[in-house]
């Protein structure tokens, strides 16, 4: 039986997570009052009592919990900004590979992926990789996702009584190209320069659809679109991440495909001249909380996908 604590549980990403947990028997859940959910003593002892802890807190707030860790056995799995590209944390995404998955299994230190990340950096690695994309490959991305994604003051705006009519269209943000993810996005692509990225977040609670367009000439010489499918093929067999062919629904794509599961699609749409590489997934499942505890369970030595909606 392991012991489990979650740091920042009154959170989206950290509710998601405890849903995911508290039907499971071989774990137990270590919750403080509400009066001392913020006090750091108790979030110490909470945390150095724990065999893994989820961090679901803002970034500083991530950094202290670190430090109040004193415990050499405790796996921190931070869902925050503040690790994700240091060298000394496992970076949470087990499928782009042996190397990631064996630096999770072996760390204690994971650092969850940002949701729209994720997808870029699913579809953008393994081209890369595979020598079809040059790393000075001048990339864009655009990104739907659902409101879930801004957190509690987000989902109480869309879901208020009352709401601004602002609100009923997508909305574009990130507009400086200042993004938090841009950072992880860049260093595990192997980029030379991040992507011209374009989040916008839409009037439904949960889902995301990252996309990547491609002319063919951005290929390497002699390689083409069905190339493209046959590494993510190849590399994306599920159960997590699967890769797709004809992913769509009667020629559209629904960015809310996969809302309430933490498993990701990857697909590629067009023509060989002209194409997207798609990923669909939840922002709250493969995109957080789903991503979260599937590292849990690969670096306490379970069935990687226990406990998952898949």
């Amino acid at each position: 039986m392991h012991t489990i604590f979650i740091d920042g549980s009154a959170g989206t990403t950290g509710l998601r997570i405890y849903e995911r947990l508290e039907q499971r028997e071989d774990l137990t859940l270590l919750r403080l009052p509400e009066d001392k959910r913020k006090d750091p003593s108790a979030r110490a002892e909470a945390l150095n009592r724990a065999d893994a802890a989820f961090l679901c807190l803002p970034d500083d707030a991530a950094r202290e919990a670190v430090a109040l860790t004193t415990s050499a056995d405790v796996i921190l799995i931070d869902t925050s900004t503040a690790h994700r590209t240091l060298p000394d944390w496992a970076y949470g995404f087990p499928e782009l590979g042996a190397g990631f998955q064996n630096k999770i299994v072996n760390s204690k230190r994971i650092a969850v992926p940002g949701c729209h990340a994720s997808g870029f950096i699913a579809l953008a690695r393994p081209l890369i990789e595979a020598g079809l994309l040059a790393k000075n490959t001048p990339l864009s991305s655009f990104s739907l996702t659902g409101y879930s994604g801004g957190g509690k003051k987000m989902i109480a705006d869309y879901e208020a009584a009352e709401r601004s009519v602002l609100l009923d269209a997508p909305r574009v943000y990130g507009i400086t190209q200042q993004h938090k993810h841009l950072k992880e996005m860049q260093a595990f692509t192997g980029l030379d320069c991040p992507p011209v990225f374009l989040p916008t977040v839409g009037d439904f609670y949960a889902g995301m659809e990252v996309s990547v367009p491609l002319h063919a000439s951005a290929l390497a010489a002699g390689k083409t679109w069905e190339d493209v499918k046959a590494v993510y093929a190849a590399l994306y067999g599920g159960p997590v991440v699967a890769y797709k062919e004809n992913a769509d629904e009667a020629g559209f794509l629904a960015a809310n495909r996969f809302a309430g599961r933490d498993s990701m699609e990857i697909s590629v749409q067009g023509n060989e001249e002209r194409f997207v590489l798609v990923a669909r997934y939840d922002n709250l499942g493969k995109g957080a909380s789903g991503a979260a505890v599937e590292c849990m369970n690969l670096a306490l030595g379970m069935e990687p996908t226990t406990g998952l909606q898949l």
